[in-house]
């Protein structure tokens, strides 16, 4: 039974797919199907039309870093719909996101390893089919074009402790930073933004909800 908080993660590979709204659609439901058996709150919900080809997603990045600033869930209809990349998914799973997938309930980290890695042959497979297709099809005459995809990697860093902790320290200031700033914007003081950040569930340096105060704002924007 589903339990806690977590942020959604919907994707479709082409435009038309995301204007038409069937292929998001489903994919929502499918997540609402799932968590309305439990306890929950759904506190983000990120939406991508983009290949899963590509691991370096924008909106992906966004629904990783609010897991990391709130401790929440993701949570994805299919596992094909975060990545068919084996390394990819290997190296979320070795950090401290947790992640669902909703047509695989039951599912734990060895078992999800096991399906990426199949999902990742079916990609290679059909990556191979289309090569021989295109060759075939160049050797008719057909001219074609070219379209060179780069797969980024996440999450890389240091063993060293004390160079861990100010690295960690830093990013964490980077990613509220943008936060707090709006709110800068608009004229609220540092009590006023530590109040919202609770609100919004937005985790301190220390990983703690409900915790900001105004002295914890003003050593996140001396760190910048």
């Amino acid at each position: 039974m589903p339990d806690g908080r977590f942020v959604s993660y919907i994707r479709v590979s082409t435009a038309k797919q995301g204007a038409s709204g069937l292929g998001l659609e489903a994919q929502k439901k499918v997540i609402y199907d799932y968590l309305n058996c439990g306890n929950w709150e759904l506190i983000a919900e990120y939406i991508e039309i983009e290949s899963g080809k590509i691991d370096n997603r924008i909106e992906l990045n966004e629904a990783l870093k609010r897991c990391q600033m709130t401790g929440a869930t993701l949570i994805i209809a299919k596992l094909d719909r975060l990545s068919r990349d084996v390394h990819f998914i290997s190296s979320i799973q070795k950090s401290n996101i947790e992640f669902v997938v909703c047509d695989m309930p039951f599912a734990n980290k060895f078992s999800i390893h096991i399906f990426a890695a199949l999902a990742e042959e079916e990609r290679r497979m059909i990556s191979e089919r289309t090569k021989l297709a295109l060759q075939s099809a160049k050797a008719r005459g057909v001219k074609l074009g070219k379209n060179n995809l780069t797969i980024d990697g996440i999450c890389k860093g240091s063993k060293n402790s004390l160079h861990v902790r100010i690295q960690k320290a830093d990013k964490f200031a980077n990613q509220v930073v943008p936060i707090i700033q709006e709110h800068i914007v608009n004229k609220l003081s540092l009590n006023q933004i530590a109040h919202e950040l609770n609100s919004a569930s937005i985790l301190t340096a220390r990983g703690k909800v409900g915790a900001w105060t105004a002295r914890a704002v003003r050593n996140v924007l001396n760190r910048i």
